[in-house]
């Protein structure tokens, strides 16, 4: 999926069938359908005025379409067609210029003027699956690679900046609109990790309350929270500096949630699911919808100070925390709760009878890296 950056009422999906469908939110309903690839259609991103989009597929194409349809009785016909040598997994454009980004076998930067990228990035030979521009540092770039690998890119660089190797791998990464230096990763040991590029070697928070793998991130205009869409077929919102997600949508109807996107007035969320639904969802679920009253906004407010001035009550607390989950998450939860304390007591069992110093006491949080290689 992908957002339009100067309508909130606006949003792009393609599906498995290489259609991509244009949609109005306000009316609900799909305004503009267009057969653009053969095969699955790989990544779509908007052009950052909006008068166009581009997108990448199985058939090894990038193509640039129109955000308006077609005049009546003209074809559908993308504005241009670029064919490449390898099938591209993802694409991003930039916040400011006409450059966008293409990954696959490589990072390849291309000029919108020119049908050769101007500059490509490589390090080892796996294929990328995910490439982001940095929303205020414009010029850096993030990806994740199969190789378990986050690689940062400087577009003023002839090489990448940094690459740090985990123990799975990362399926999609974000960056915080409002820190430049901050990013997330959505990963395949049911993990979120926040990370300070700065400090790479160890990330600032990890957010583990999924119990599959997490297949896509993003963050809030605000920047202080992000939503995670999983395999688990549900999708959490986060506070950016908590462990544990503060929301958690699911339906009976739902499957795999594949994309998710934070709407631009950050009331919303979007998320696109295996059985071809796209969903919107209040991002405060108790919020209430349209023009508040005077005396509704009070009633809000004063509610809101209660919960803040007794939130650390064990009642309170857990009236605020309890959320209605599936029989299935509720049950392997329980699960990956007793194989986490069951690794906790053998790592101590371990250390106890070993001779002293011999085993490390290694922090939570670094053991999910590997190392860092720059």
């Amino acid at each position: 999926m992908a957002k339009h950056p100067k309508s909130l009422s606006t949003l792009l999906s393609g599906a498995c069938d290489g259609e991509v469908k244009v949609w109005n939110l306000i009316k609900r309903n799909c305004i503009r359908t267009l057969q653009a690839h053969e095969g699955f259609v790989r990544g779509i991103c908007s052009r950052f005025c909006g008068t166009s989009f581009f997108t990448v597929g199985d058939d090894k194409t990038i193509k640039q379409w129109n955000m308006e349809g077609p005049a009546f009785g003209d074809q559908e016909e993308p504005l241009y067609t670029i064919l490449g040598k390898t099938v591209y997994m993802g694409i991003d454009h930039h916040w400011k210029d006409a450059v966008f980004a293409t990954c696959g076998q490589q990072i390849d930067i291309w000029d919108e003027q020119r049908t050769t990228p101007v500059r490509s990035f490589s390090w080892g030979l796996d294929s990328i699956i995910s490439v982001k521009f940095n929303p205020i540092e414009t010029y850096l770039l993030g990806s994740c690679a199969s190789d378990r690998s986050v690689v940062l890119y400087d577009m003023r660089q002839a090489t990448p900046l940094k690459k740090l190797i985990m123990k799975m791998r990362s399926n999609a990464l974000c960056w915080n609109p409002m820190e430049a230096f901050i990013f997330s990763t959505a990963n395949e040991d049911y993990n979120l990790y926040t990370f300070d590029m700065r400090f790479f070697d160890t990330p600032v928070t990890v957010h583990m309350d999924h119990v599959s793998a997490v297949l896509d991130v993003d963050y809030s205009p605000t920047g202080k929270e992000f939503v995670s869409a999983s395999f688990d077929k549900s999708v959490r919102i986060f506070p950016v500096d908590k462990s544990h997600s503060r929301e958690v949508y699911h339906t009976k109807r739902m499957q795999h949630a594949i994309c998710v996107k934070w709407s631009a007035d950050s009331k919303y969320v979007f998320c696109g699911s295996d059985e071809m639904n796209i969903r919107i969802w209040k991002a405060n679920a108790s919020e209430k919808l349209g023009i508040l009253l005077p005396r509704e906004k009070a009633a809000f407010n004063y509610n809101q100070k209660l919960k803040e001035k007794f939130q650390h009550h064990p009642q309170i607390k857990r009236i605020a925390r309890h959320r209605h989950l599936p029989k299935t998450i509720y049950s392997q939860v329980k699960e990956a709760r007793i194989m986490r304390e069951a690794r906790r007591k053998k790592e101590l069992n371990h250390r106890k009878h070993s001779k002293p110093g011999s085993v490390p006491v290694v922090p939570e949080k670094k053991k999910h890296i590997v190392g860092v290689v720059e």
